[in-house]
């Protein structure tokens, strides 16, 4: 070998990352194939479909579930509710946070991406759910932050319709700021000290008042919890439109796009990350999943038999009602091969910009090519072939986009995500493209490999610190420079807040229980 070897030009096979989308409903995003024989999709009332298909995830070292919602139904298509129900379009459809404990009671690692809207729910008791669910989940609870876009919802609310759509993100910043104020600064570190001998709980001193008063809400009081292991959870975003890209550029850590080709998507991941970049923040400190659809088997023979029968299935009114509810305009009206054009809508308007893109032949977008399209997995592209086959396109599509992962739909549930564990997993194992076990942490960390928290200079981070520089200011503490110490300093080798700084202190005899274990038994009995 020579004593000054040539530097290697060979590129480092990138990391592809899954995640699961779903719905708390009958067949998500590929309307019809609810009646395939081996689809699950309807059992989504029952937990033992919600734990099965985690623990499959699980397996197949998913990043996490991603778990969609709306608050409406689709009613834009012919201008009633009739097709949604009859088609099964997201609705009837539950609540997608009530499912995360079962979850995370049948896995360790998994993390969980639940959807709830700023619309509709007030942020003061929504602070408390989420820091709730990152403390059962140990860590591992995301939040999909979105703003709503059916005015089905808005009406069921007692509005007349939805705020304007960038007026709805200016609600969303105001929500966000409570959220932040309530999980990052209300509380700190060592707030809870369990200490016995003075009767102590908690740390008045520790926990403080937020005092928010902004445009949208106004919240002058502490939180409910004490900090889970996040604080925030990590925080998911898909609005691409050009208000949303700024929003996610701000705040979000994980953001989920769906373009359909490779030029679209690298489009995309570019803007995003200059629009980090111009929030301020690291151009990686967000990880960024397409939307895709993998239909696999164990030759691409199989697989392509396979997508032919999924096609068989597909509701092309179906996937025209899901689709005039994206973009706001009823497509009973169109012609099926007439095309998109320039439509001004008040839904979606990343969904119209997206149908507004050429087909890489040139070709505009129609009616039914949206439906044909849309009909197995969504707006996002889809791939058929073998394990392997299917394992190098996705690694290319990392490759010439920059994208991190996937986030895969399904076209039958739970029969898609268990052939992808089976045959394409192992194939990006192979190919050095995807890990061989979970990282120990939080789901920050798993994504990250910083921590537990919001990293400095986060928008979150800086809510929290000036409710606790407002608080040392009025008197009640010193500066969060002076006195706030890390997790780890806050924690003794048993694991106890320390309370060495504290003055000693007794409970007063009077208010020490006089009764022995025997009484409170006997006591017992005679309420019994």
């Amino acid at each position: 070998m020579p004593e000054h070897a040539a530097p290697s030009t060979a590129r480092a096979t990138p990391r592809v990352r899954f995640n699961a989308f779903d719905m708390n409903c009958v067949g998500h995003q590929s309307p019809g194939l609810w009646r395939h024989p081996e689809d699950r999709s309807a059992s989504y009332k029952d937990l033992g479909y919600w734990t099965g298909l985690a623990q499959t995830l699980e397996k197949g070292l998913f990043d996490g579930i991603f778990i969609a919602d709306v608050l409406g139904t689709y009613d834009v298509y012919g201008g009633s509710n009739a097709a949604t129900l009859k088609a099964g379009t997201q609705v009837p459809v539950n609540d997608p946070l009530l499912l995360v404990s079962g979850m995370a009671a049948v896995t360790e690692h998994l993390g969980f991406g639940v959807t709830a809207g700023t619309a509709y729910e007030h942020p003061y008791s929504f602070a408390r759910r989420l820091s709730t669910l990152d403390h059962v989940t140990r860590g591992r609870l995301g939040w999909n932050i979105v703003t709503g876009y059916l005015p089905s919802a808005a009406r069921n609310f007692g509005n007349a319709d939805q705020l304007e759509h960038d007026e709805r993100y200016a609600h969303a910043e105001d929500y966000l700021q409570v959220v932040y104020k309530l999980l990052e600064g209300s509380w700190e570190d060592d707030a809870v000290v369990r200490d016995a001998a003075s009767c102590t709980f908690t740390d008045p001193a520790r926990v403080h008042e937020i005092d928010h008063a902004g445009p949208y809400f106004t919240v002058p009081g502490i939180h409910l919890c004490e900090p889970s292991p996040q604080r925030t959870p990590v925080l998911f975003q898909a609005g691409a439109s050009r208000r949303g890209t700024r929003f996610a550029a701000e705040n979000a850590e994980c953001v989920f796009v769906a373009s359909p080709t490779k030029s679209h998507l690298r489009e995309s991941v570019a803007k995003l990350r200059d629009a980090v970049e111009a929030a301020g923040r690291p151009r990686d400190s967000i990880r960024i999943y397409n939307l895709l659809t993998i239909v696999t088997g164990p030759t691409d023979e199989a697989a392509h038999a396979r997508h032919r029968e999924l096609q068989g299935y597909v509701d092309h009114e179906g996937a025209l009602t899901l689709i005039s509810g994206w973009m706001g305009l009823d497509l009973s009206g169109f012609d099926l091969d007439e095309p998109i054009g320039n439509v001004q809508s008040n839904a979606i308007h990343s969904a119209i910009e997206t149908f507004q893109k050429v087909n890489e032949d040139g070709k505009p977008w129609t009616v039914r090519d949206i439906a044909e399209f849309v009909g197995i997995g969504g707006f996002g592209p889809r791939i058929v072939g073998s394990g392997e086959s299917v394992a190098r396109e996705l690694i290319e599509w990392a490759e010439e986009t920059g994208v991190d992962g996937f986030n895969l739909a399904y076209a039958i549930t739970p029969g898609t995500f268990e052939d992808v564990v089976e045959h394409v997993v192992p194939a990006l194992q192979r190919l050095g493209a995807y890990p061989e076990g979970y990282e120990e942490g939080t789901l920050r960390h798993k994504l990250f490999g910083a921590g537990d928290r919001l990293p400095e200079g986060h928008p979150g981070r800086n809510a929290g610190e000036a409710v606790r520089a407002a608080a040392a200011a009025a008197g009640s503490r010193p500066s969060a420079d002076e006195s706030q110490p890390s997790a780890d300093e806050s924690r003794t080798s048993t694991g106890e807040s320390s309370t060495a700084s504290r003055p000693a202190a007794v409970c007063p005899p009077d208010v020490r229980p006089a009764v022995s274990r025997g009484s409170v038994a006997a006591a017992s009995g005679a309420r019994a």
